[in-house]
C-alpha cells in the first residue's frame, strides 16, 4: 500500500498479523531490505548513512523500531506549500510526484477516487518467510542487526553507529587517521 510521505519520499504500508514482537518485525524489515538490495544493488540500499546511499531507494528498517512514527495518510505536512501524505495505487507510482499532492489537490482527488487504501485492513501478512531469511542472513552471511537511530540506547548485537566520514581508520603504519 504505497503513499507519498508528504515530503520527498514514498512509504509502503504492509499490514501484518499482530503476532510478532518489535524485534521480530525489525528483523523481518531488515531481511526484506537486504534481499531487495541483493536483487537490485544499483537501485536499493539499506545503508543507514545518507553519504553511502547516493540516489538509491533507502529501505528504512528503523521505521519498525519501537516508538517510531510516520506521517499518517491524508496528513498535512508542515511545509510552505502544505503538501499532504497521499495514499496511492500501485499503477500511479511511476508518475507520482509528491509535490502534486497538497491541501488544494487532495480533496479533488478524494472526491474522484475515494480512499484508495480503504481495503488495506482486509488482509494481514505473516512474517515467517522473512524471519527465515533473517536467520539465513545471520547463519550463512554473518549479517546481524543494523544500527538503530541515534537517539536510541545501544542495543545488544548492534554494529557501531559511526558515520563513515567521521570514523577513525588505522593507516598502514597502525596509526589512526
Amino acid at each position: 500500500w504505497p503513499k507519498t510521505s508528504g515530503g520527498r519520499g514514498m512509504h509502503v504500508f504492509v499490514p501484518i498479523e499482530p503476532a510478532w514482537t518489535f524485534t521480530e518485525v525489525r528483523r523481518a524489515a531488515i531481511a526484506a531490505g537486504r534481499e531487495l538490495e541483493r536483487r537490485m544493488p544499483a537501485r536499493v540500499t539499506t545503508a543507514w548513512w545518507k553519504e553511502e546511499r547516493g540516489e538509491r531507494i533507502f529501505v528504512d528498517f528503523n521505521q519498525t523500531a519501537r516508538d517510531r512514527t510516520i506521517a499518517s495518510a491524508y496528513s498535512v505536512r508542515p511545509f510552505p506549500h502544505a503538501p499532504v501524505s497521499a495514499p496511492l495505487r500501485w499503477e500511479e507510482i511511476d508518475d507520482a510526484e509528491p509535490r502534486d499532492f497538497d491541501i488544494v489537490t487532495l480533496p479533488v482527488r478524494y472526491a474522484e477516487l475515494g480512499d484508495v487504501h480503504a481495503d488495506m485492513d482486509q488482509e494481514a501478512f505473516r512474517l515467517d518467510g522473512l524471519l527465515e531469511l533473517a536467520d539465513r542472513d545471520e547463519k550463512e552471511r554473518g549479517l546481524g542487526d543494523m544500527p538503530y537511530p541515534p537517539e536510541y540506547p545501544k542495543m545488544p548485537g548492534e554494529p557501531k553507529r559511526v558515520q563513515p566520514s567521521r570514523a577513525r581508520h588505522d593507516d598502514d603504519d597502525g596509526e589512526t587517521a
